[in-house]
């Protein structure tokens, strides 16, 4: 029986969206910074010439990049039906994106200072198909919550059953666990922030802009006249002012940057996902679906590891860079891995003792280190047989040191190196001077790619690689290395053992070689 049109249930047509009209005191404002420099360019003119905008321009330019910054919050709508998330934004080109609900994977929300000031929040939708995400800027920070909210129960729950009731929530709604927390900013840890050498690159950009406009300073020849007279009696206090002036210049700038980045830091896990907020000026809010998880990395830069410090981050498909996302501060070693040992739900694989390898591994880690020094050495010496300002006791000092410094590398690679394995983790250790500990779930290992060079074909030790995600519409694999510098023979047997459907070998005939080749 054909029921007619019009006894047939509608399906209400869900309404678009508008973002938060507030938006209209964001994106204006934005856009006029960007503005702000080539308009004050154009108005005063490159030179002390006529050449420069008239003044009676600059209100066109303003409502010019007013009406620029207005037209996100004009040509942007979004809706949320049964199954889809939708966004449809552009003037002239039109442009819809469209994310099934049971695909979302993470929902992150950021907050500038100037979209605190206003109550607005960017919300970041992740599908885990690539880097791209669905973005939508800007919502009030209860709309965006409460979608975020929304997202996540949608993509953990199950479709209702037939049977149940109208207006009755799935289960899995229904029964969610309260969030627990698995960390917490201690502001102890601020000890560990000058050993962290990432905001190196700040002091050093403060430091390059210094000395490419310092001449520009309108104190730069008094500051000169000063140098001058300082340096005539006192080269020794000089050197160490300089010393303790930019050791305390790299003290502050980590501990602040530390601050900054780090403020209110919370890792929570709820309603199947990792959640991590922090941050001072801008307030970040990262989601990490744990069925996407694929293990964690637990780094110790050498500076960190003399004082018992490290960083632990999760490897994850489709989420992070490279999916990798950091998820601790700098902090103690012993927190990381008991965080480590709670995302990944039991303790040995960042307790478990690793398998050293062979004194082949050793052999290659110091003359893969040897290369660099003996490079160095070559430039010194060319530079000066070259140059008659450099004297000729240059490249033997050169040499020494560079030697020594890749011997002290070298050995310190090999001591990194190891790998065991748990009933559910591969465990890998790796890294010269950062010593990282890469944990990979087994089901997370859907290859191996396993690389000799001719000298380690004859040598016996390689390198394996392993794919830790998914194919397809997962988006793409993350790739690390897994085994490094270990007889091949073992590196297969270990394939086997973790992944003993997926790895072939087919052996060379007898006499062709030392070891057999395996492929994927």
């Amino acid at each position: 029986m054909i029921t007619p049109m019009s006894e047939q249930p509608v399906t209400p047509e869900v309404e678009w969206q508008r973002l938060s009209p507030r938006n209209l005191l964001i994106d204006p404002v934005k856009v006029l910074g960007q503005f702000a420099f080539p308009a004050a360019v154009a108005l005063f003119g490159i030179s002390s010439g006529d050449r420069g905008m008239p003044w009676w321009a600059l209100p066109f330019v303003v409502l010019g990049a007013v009406a620029f910054g207005a037209l996100p919050w004009l040509t942007t709508f979004y809706r949320t039906t049964d199954t889809q998330f939708q966004i449809r934004s552009g003037l002239l080109n039109k442009k819809t994106k469209t994310a099934p609900l049971d695909r979302v994977r993470s929902v992150d929300l950021e907050a500038s200072l100037l979209h605190r000031v206003v109550g607005l929040t960017k919300v970041q939708i992740g599908t885990g198909v690539d880097d791209d995400r669905i973005t939508l800027d800007s919502l009030t920070a209860v709309d965006a919550d409460g979608l975020r909210s929304f997202l996540l129960s949608r993509r953990a729950a199950p479709a209702p059953a037939p049977t149940a009731e109208v207006g009755t929530a799935p289960a899995a709604v229904q029964a969610q666990e309260p969030a627990r927390v698995l960390a917490e900013i201690d502001w102890a840890w601020l000890r560990f922030a000058p050993f962290s050498p990432a905001r190196l690159v700040v002091l050093a950009a403060a430091v390059g802009a210094l000395s490419q406009f310092g001449d520009q300073l309108p104190v730069a020849d008094t500051a000169e006249s000063a140098w001058s007279w300082v340096h005539q009696f006192a080269l020794t206090l000089v050197i160490a002012g300089l010393f303790a002036g930019g050791l305390t210049s790299w003290v502050l700038v980590a501990v602040t940057g530390y601050i900054v980045q780090w403020w209110n830091m919370r890792l929570t896990r709820e309603a199947g996902s990792l959640h991590l907020t922090a941050g001072l000026f801008t307030t970040r809010s990262i989601t990490v679906e744990e069925q996407r998880v694929r293990g964690v990395e637990l780094k110790e830069p050498v500076l960190l590891r003399l004082v018992g410090g490290a960083e632990l981050s999760t490897l994850a498909t489709g989420v992070g860079s490279g999916g990798v996302t950091a998820i601790l501060p700098p902090c103690p070693r012993s927190v990381a891995g008991s965080v480590g040992a709670d995302v990944l739900e039991t303790d040995a694989p960042m307790t478990v003792r690793l398998t050293a390898h062979g004194p082949a591994a050793r052999r290659r880690s110091r003359i893969r280190q040897l290369w660099g020094a003996l490079f160095v050495t070559a430039v010194s010496l060319a530079a000066s047989i070259r140059f008659d300002a450099v004297p000729g006791w240059v490249p033997a000092v050169v040499a020494v040191v560079s030697i020594a410094f890749a011997a002290l590398v070298g050995e310190s690679a090999y001591r990194h190196l190891g790998h065991a394995s748990t009933s559910d983790h591969l465990v890998v250790g790796s890294g010269d001077l950062t010593r990282v500990r890469t944990v990979l779930e087994h089901d997370g290992i859907i290859g191996w790619v396993v690389r000799q060079s001719l000298f380690q074909r004859r040598l016996a030790p390689g390198h394996a690689g392993r794919d830790d995600g998914r194919r397809g519409r997962e988006g793409r694999r993350p790739r690390h290395p897994a085994v490094r510098s270990d007889p091949s023979r073992r590196r297969v047997d270990a394939g086997r053992a973790h992944t003993p459907a997926r790895l072939r070998t087919h052996e060379r005939p007898s006499g062709s070689g030392p070891e057999g080749r395996s492929r994927v």
